[in-house]
């Protein structure tokens, strides 16, 4: 501490104070005013041993509370881009701040998503040789830091154990992944464009390896999850487990085995070809069951959660009653000018991947005693001992700090409170029932136009393959097989099709059934009625579709002819019928006139026989 005070007394820092003692005639003799500047020396000296280990926090980088930084790749080059993403559970960032080696402060422009979790994106060019730091601030406060170098270490290391923090990234990433202006009509042929573009990926090209150029990757509805799920470990360094499941029974849900954990990620890199061996067993194993089982059973890699805002995170998984999977991919907040809308991602038998607004239409709920429905996440993994790990059960899930709570909430809903629930959450404040009318004017359009593509599928492979004929499976099998016809045939889409036009014409009832949900201001819900009803026989007039005839030539409809055609859509789901039948077109039409190819009389038949499941919107029990 004499030290520290002699080196004081030097110091510029408290010389001005030395030179007023000095100045000052109060301060009586010579000795006084060195004993009293020795004395403030020594405060100065002592606040700074106090404050120094408050400093060093302040400046030490590392992650604070709720918030991570994440760098892609791992190890950063020079000259090449680097990428960079802010996580926070526990509120909204403001701001990246990149720090060069030079001192040069950067406020990075960066993409704010999400809440919870919140994130923020930024990305650079070109990287600069030399330690970099990237700050996250909040409100002008430091909520995190990270510091790396090019060509050497990246101070983040490899995961190797599900968390909060890792959690909420991967919530983050798929966030970014299927993000576009909610307008925009987001689809791809499969999920490996998706995977390959390094601006949607924050992944994409993480281990240094080119690991993504030709990576095979083309999960249908009940693989897409997982394989997303899958891909994350891979990258960063997590287990996986998966169970090989059975299909249930009309009167009992799937059931599961133990389950297979795969901890190769956690060990080090893996080159592609160990991932792609490993998905490929993924994928041989996990069917739609996998997400339809019980909600009450702990033997799934799926779990129900609560159904509210802070839980159903981007990422989590919704499984219908009859088999259809959807991943949540972004909440995008109702305004004063618009409703909100909640995003998920799906993928489909022929392999494309499309994103769609969640509503009625696309997310059935029904209470049955063969499948457990629902919002579900993936069980995590913990580590007992190091290398080993185990899956957490469902009284470990009840009050676990990290993972989202295991609820038989939903399980007490009826259909009608389920879709009361979401809308809700999706609108907090009420919808003006105008406002109401359109949302769900535009998801049913967005239904119909991913109808169009797949009709389009169906007509190109009969292009390649003119004498072609697609055996027809029967009974419930219809929904779900394998081959050409779960390829190209549509049954379960024209079942949401059906749907969601009775969804859109039933709003006017719903607005009298739940005035709850509507700001009405001055209207009575029977105002409110008359009033959606008379701008919905205008709006359907005004809206149209258009798809592609057999001969190659554009047909449009109105929005008023594929309501009115609703019935031929209980039977318009046969890819061996003609683009023209499989849009309603009547015999003797103009529109009709293009059509040259009918299913057989045989499957007709079957069609007849099975068209009232469709007529009642009713999936058979299989």
């Amino acid at each position: 501490m004499a030290i520290i005070a002699l080196k004081c007394l030097q110091s510029s820092l408290i010389k001005p104070y030395i030179h007023a003692f000095s100045d000052s005639k109060s301060t009586g003799t010579a000795a006084n005013r060195l004993f009293l500047s020795v004395a403030v020396c020594f405060i100065f000296s002592l606040a700074a041993v106090i404050a120094a280990p408050v400093l060093a926090q302040e400046i030490t980088c590392g992650q604070r509370g709720g918030t991570r930084l994440w760098v892609s790749p791992l190890h950063p080059k020079a000259g090449e881009a680097v990428k960079m993403m802010a996580v926070s559970t526990d509120g909204p960032l403001s701001e990246l701040v990149l720090i060069d080696n030079q001192g040069q402060r950067t406020v990075l422009q960066s993409r704010r998503r999400g809440g919870p979790p919140w994130s923020l994106f930024a990305g650079l060019t070109e990287y600069v040789a030399g330690a970099q730091r990237i700050e996250a601030y909040r409100e002008g406060k430091l909520a995190a830091c990270h510091e790396w170098a090019a060509g050497g270490t990246n101070a983040q290391e490899r995961l190797k154990e599900w968390n909060l923090a890792t959690e909420a990234f991967y919530s983050a990433w798929i966030e970014t992944l299927f993000g576009a202006p909610p307008e925009e009509n987001l689809s791809f042929n499969s999920l490996q464009p998706v995977l390959r573009n390094a601006e949607r990926n924050f992944l994409h090209n993480y281990l240094g390896l080119n690991e993504d150029n030709n990576l095979p990757l083309t999960p249908d509805c009940a693989d897409l999850p997982y394989t997303l799920r899958a891909y994350f470990a891979w990258k960063v360094g997590l287990p996986v487990a998966f169970r090989a499941c059975g299909r249930g029974s009309a009167k009992t849900p799937p059931r599961c085995g133990a389950p297979t954990i795969v901890s190769e990620f956690t060990r080090g890199i893996s080159a592609q070809s160990s991932f792609t061996k490993f998905s490929r067993r993924l994928v041989d194993t996990v069917h739609s069951g996998s997400a339809r089982t019980g909600l009450e059973d702990e033997s799934t890699d799926l779990y129900p959660i609560p159904m509210n805002r802070e839980t159903l995170w981007p990422g989590t998984v919704y499984a219908d009653p009859y088999g259809h999977i959807l991943v949540l991919a972004e909440w995008v907040p109702q305004t004063a000018d618009s409703s909100g809308m909640l995003l998920a991602v799906d993928a489909q038998p022929d392999n494309s991947v499309t994103r769609k607004r969640v509503w009625e239409g696309t997310l059935l709920f029904a209470n049955t005693v063969n499948a457990g429905p629902g919002f579900k996440a993936f069980r995590p993994l913990i580590q007992t001992v190091p290398g080993q790990w185990r899956v957490l059960g469902n009284d470990e899930l009840s009050n676990h700090p990290e993972f989202t709570a295991y609820s038989l909430e939903q399980d007490h809903f009826t259909p009608d409170d389920f879709y009361a629930r979401l809308s809700q959450l999706i609108n907090p404040a009420g919808f003006d029932p105008l406002q109401a009318y359109e949302a769900t004017l535009a998801a049913l359009v967005e239904q119909i136009e991913t109808r169009v593509t797949s009709v389009n599928n169906g007509e190109a492979y009969f292009r390649k393959n003119p004498r072609s004929v697609i055996a027809m499976p029967s009974g419930a099998a219809i929904f779900q097989t394998i081959g050409p016809w779960e390829d190209y045939s549509t049954p379960s889409r024209d079942m949401r099709l059906i749907i969601a036009i009775n969804v859109l014409a039933g709003l006017p009832e719903k607005i009298l059934r739940h005035p709850e949900l509507f700001v009405l201001g001055n209207q009575s819900p029977a105002q409110a009625k008359a009033q959606i009803e008379q701008h919905h026989a205008q709006r359907i007039l005004e809206s149209s579709i258009r798809y592609t005839r057999s001969d190659g030539s554009p047909w449009e409809l109105s929005l008023a002819d594929v309501l009115a055609r609703k019935p031929a859509f209980e039977m318009a789901y046969n890819p061996n019928d003609c683009a023209e039948i499989r849009w309603g077109a009547g015999p003797g039409t103009e529109e009709y006139a293009t059509c040259r190819r009918h299913a057989s009389a045989e499957q007709r038949a079957k069609m007849e026989q099975y068209r009232a499941w469709f007529r009642e919107a009713r999936r058979p029990v299989q």
